[in-house]
C-alpha cells in the first residue's frame, strides 16, 4: 500500500539531511571539531578510569 504523502515525506527527509550537512560544515569552519574530539576523548578516559 502506498502512502498518500510519500513526496512530502521526501521532501521533509531532503530537508533535514541539507540542515544537518549544514550544520557540519559551520561547525567544521569554526574549528569546531578538535574540541569534539578532545572532549570525547575526555569522556572515554574518564570512562575507563585512567584520569581520576
Amino acid at each position: 500500500m502506498k502512502r498518500a504523502n510519500g513526496g512530502a515525506a521526501r521532501v521533509l527527509r531532503a530537508a533535514v539531511i541539507a540542515v544537518a550537512v549544514a550544520c557540519i560544515a559551520i561547525g567544521a569552519a569554526r574549528g569546531e571539531i578538535a574540541t569534539v574530539l578532545q572532549k570525547a576523548a575526555r569522556v572515554c578516559l574518564e570512562c575507563i578510569g585512567a584520569m581520576g
